[in-house]
């Protein structure tokens, strides 16, 4: 499976950041993280994890969603700086996760036509259908052996419920102040405002099928 090329998307939050007129250190101190690291957000040098580009979305109050959007202006395009693509090198797979709520995927998804995103944090989110006006993901989601879904070790929390079960390898999640053992044939559903964290400590890739209901603002 070939990863997604990811679009700039630390431009998108460069530009979120500076419409609401809040300081790059402003935005640092919100979130949790520092300063150097939402500055290299920023220019591309680095990708957020899955939980800090929840966090720095919604202190902006932006979705997730609309920093991959691949029709959206950047203030950075045409730039070249390091890790920052020009729109021209954004993949069709991004569609998963672009600003187009009313395009149907499906209702036959193939094995190849998977719309993928492949995080930093050694996981890889493929899109299994959306249907238009429903506000659920239906993922098929693979947690690489050292995955996490906190590439900061902190733990998670966004908008909306979410459920999963789990077809291979072992997960640990943490939920609040509980941690449990997630093995196939397991299944977990929780308020996704409920801190979280998953991570595969395992010498296996973990696999598993996710709905995430409501909007990730």
């Amino acid at each position: 499976m070939s990863a997604a090329v990811v679009p700039p998307v630390g431009a998108r939050i460069r530009q979120a950041r500076l419409g609401r007129g809040m300081s790059l250190r402003a935005l640092a101190r919100e979130v949790g993280v520092s300063a150097s690291l939402v500055s290299q957000i920023e220019t591309g040098k680095s990708q957020p994890s899955v939980s800090t580009l929840y966090a720095i979305t919604t202190v902006l109050g932006i979705s997730v969603e609309s920093v991959f959007d691949a029709r959206a202006s950047s203030p950075m395009a045409g730039v070249d700086s390091p890790g920052v693509n020009p729109p021209g090198a954004v993949l069709p797979a991004l569609a998963a996760f672009a600003a187009d709520p009313g395009r149907r995927i499906g209702p036959l998804v193939g094995a190849g036509e998977r719309e993928t995103l492949e995080l930093d944090s050694g996981v890889v989110w493929e899109r299994l259908g959306r249907v238009p006006g429903a506000d659920v993901d239906f993922l098929l989601v693979t947690y690489r052996p050292g995955g996490s879904s906190s590439g900061s070790g902190g733990l998670m929390r966004h908008t909306g419920t979410e459920y999963g079960y789990l077809t291979s390898g072992e997960l640990i999640l943490t939920l609040g102040f509980d941690e449990y053992t997630v093995r196939p044939g397991d299944a977990v559903s929780f308020e996704s405002t409920t801190p979280h964290r998953y991570r595969n400590d395992g010498e296996v890739p973990a696999v598993g099928v996710w709905f995430v209901s409501g909007d990730v603002q």
